[in-house]
């Protein structure tokens, strides 16, 4: 069972809050949820909205097509009127806005909302669209005086309308809420936990009560049984909650839209209890979080902390990463073993601060001049966001290089619903490598070895020297041409050391049926979208089998070519131009995809237009299939 519902409304207006308290009330129910959040890079005014899957078992992804439309304002209603399919819910003081009424909706979409209408014979009003769902989509109208039910709350709350207002959300989700046909209860408790204030609560659980009286339920969806071993994230806690599990003890940042939600979330939690490693008693110790005055200073401070031999790690996005190439030259040249959280948004420049992206793969692979060992992993969904994060953290310090880790933004500002056992707590293990507690006098911090990975003593416990030049096996500047050959092969000697130590069946993961000639080949969010799409397709007997990549350096390049080699139909799906991936792979195995399904507009895939897309190639032989979906 899977329903689709959405709610909108102008930035700053609580549409977060108020769709963060209809998921709190549905998964009180025992429902899993999976919900995104889309926004403008504005503070106030512009739209958003939140797009939720509700379902009886972990959902991965949204859909683009919407069961409930939650309307409040006029421009959700012309924004989203052509992705609802049962029942709209709408403020019937909007109905005689006009599409050119609304000032904020960008002209574009304006023109394409009125051409809509207009080729169907409609006008340009809230009212002619709400006319065209009825008679054109057979949609479920609910009209709902949002005035005359705020009244009654200022009247039964004793308190003025303008502060009566600020429980016009609650009306559009008491009214989603009550269709569903869900304990009215549960949502009256989220109320409550989300207001602490006497009067805000007062007038919300006011609003929810006289809504729901009037309102019938449609999908009578039974109370499942619920159990605590859940657990909400969003992508940014879950690296978050990963690095404090995985031993981090520095993180250094710059605020940028999305990655700041990490930081600020370890900073709120640095403090932490450890075990002695001598003693093997607990103790209480912290995380030092520093907002450094830019992100070049950010990646030189974790570099720095990294070479004391605590676990460091910054996080940015991908001006903040364009800014931090030369540092992270500096830890590939120094061997410090640093991680960079890379949260990907839309490029280049400023970009799109708020919308998601897969265009900075090869960036990620490349950053910085000259050949030195990257490694680069990719998380898909929130378990591995928060295991790949502990999986950072032991890379770098077993490898004595940086590593960057790639969140792409749809999956840093989704949330979900998983059993606290997906996690795999018990399974967290810390790898760190050759690490030297009492260093002798002649002690080399670049010695020459057969892993090209050097003993490591920390700052302070024996005498070395660190430089952004060419160095001899103490750390000296030397420019010899001998010297110069050997260490440049130290250095990418440990890539090959990490390819033969790493399992490449930790680097992908493999779904579906894996004796089918067709494969999808992804990585990143896209993952959870391609599932949910598999699962809906195997009713029309297409069970392909898809393939993420989880290392992208050192790639997994035996066993693609083992997976990937016989296969009649490979379709990249990710969210660029070029297909980057596909061209990782093909540099690496010869191997190249015969068709994709790509997107680019900083909207997240969805299960819908995905299945839609795999239905395109697979039976229409479409070799290059664009997605669109988001508004």
């Amino acid at each position: 069972m899977r329903i689709s519902w959405m709610i909108g409304g102008a930035q700053g207006s609580g549409v977060d809050t108020s769709a963060n308290i209809f998921g709190n009330a549905v998964a009180a129910n025992g429902y899993y949820i999976y919900g995104n959040r889309e926004y403008y890079s504005n503070i106030k005014g512009r739209h958003s909205y939140f797009n939720l899957t509700i379902s009886d078992k972990p959902p991965r992804s949204i859909a683009q097509q919407v069961e409930i439309l939650t309307t409040f304002d006029a421009e959700t209603i012309f924004q989203h009127f052509t992705e609802v399919k049962d029942v709209l819910i709408y403020n019937t003081e909007v109905e005689n806005t006009k599409v050119e009424q609304v000032q904020s909706m960008e002209p574009e979409i304006a023109e394409e909302v009125t051409k809509i209408l207009k080729e169907k014979g409609y006008g340009t009003t809230v009212k002619d669209v709400i006319s065209y769902l009825q008679k054109e989509k057979g949609v479920k109208v609910i009209p709902i005086n949002y005035m005359e039910i705020l009244k009654k709350v200022a009247d039964q709350a004793k308190v003025p309308l303008s502060v009566a207002d600020r429980a016009k959300n609650t009306i559009a989700i008491a009214a989603s809420y009550k269709l569903l046909g869900l304990k009215e209860q549960y949502l009256i408790n989220s109320i409550n936990r989300t207001f602490r204030q006497e009067v805000f609560s007062k007038i919300n659980t006011i609003a929810a009560q006289l809504v729901m009286q009037n309102i019938q339920p449609m999908y009578n969806l039974p109370e499942l049984p619920n159990s605590d071993d859940k657990i909400n994230l969003d992508g940014n806690t879950a690296v978050a909650i990963g690095k404090i599990y995985g031993g981090l003890r520095f993180q250094s940042y710059y605020p940028i839209t999305p990655a700041s939600d990490e930081s600020v979330f370890i900073e709120a939690h640095q403090n932490v209890f450890t075990i002695d490693p001598k003693t093997g008693e607990k103790r209480k110790s912290t995380i030092v979080v520093v907002q450094a005055e830019d992100e070049l200073a950010a990646i030189n401070m974790a570099s720095g902390a990294a070479l004391t031999g605590v676990r460091a790690a910054t996080a940015t996005s991908g001006p903040g990463f364009s800014l931090m190439a030369e540092g992270i030259g500096w830890a590939g040249m120094n061997e410090a073993p640093v991680v960079v959280t890379y949260y990907i948004r839309g490029g280049p420049s400023t970009g799109q601060p708020t919308r998601t992206s897969q265009a900075d793969l090869m960036f990620a692979l490349n950053v910085s001049h000259g050949e030195f060992p990257r490694i680069v992993i990719a998380s898909g969904d929130h378990v591995e966001a928060f295991q790949d994060a502990i999986w950072a953290l032991n890379l770098a310090q077993k490898y004595q290089t940086p590593v960057i880790h790639l969140v792409d933004k749809a999956l840093a500002n989704s949330y979900s619903i998983i059993p606290k056992s997906f996690l795999g707590m018990e399974n967290i293990r810390i790898e760190k490598g050759k690490i030297v507690i009492n260093a002798n006098n002649d002690y080399k911090r670049f010695e020459f070895t057969d892993d090209g990975i050097s003993p490591f003593a920390p700052l302070g416990t024996a005498r070395m020297h660190y430089t952004g030049d060419e160095h001899d096996e103490y750390g000296f500047i030397a420019e010899a041409a001998g010297n110069r050959e050997k260490m440049y092969e130290k250095r990418i000697k440990k890539l090959f050391t990490a390819d033969k130590e790493i399992p490449e069946e930790d680097r992908v993961k493999i779904y579906g049926n894996t004796s089918s000639n067709i494969a999808i080949l992804t990585w990143g969010s896209p993952k959870g979208a391609i599932l949910d799409a598999m699962e809906e397709l195997e009713s029309e007997s297409i069970k392909p089998m898809l393939v993420q990549i989880r290392m992208f350096n050192p790639f997994p390049k035996n066993l693609m070519k083992k997976l990937l080699g016989d296969k009649e139909i490979i379709i990249d799906v990710e969210g660029n131009y070029f297909g980057q991936a596909g061209q990782v792979l093909k540099l690496n195995t010869g191997i190249e995809p015969t068709n994709y399904i790509l997107k680019w507009n900083g909207r997240p895939m969805m299960r819908d237009e995905v299945k839609e897309g795999i239905k395109a190639v697979i039976q229409k032989g479409e070799k290059r299939v664009i997605l669109h979906g988001g508004a």
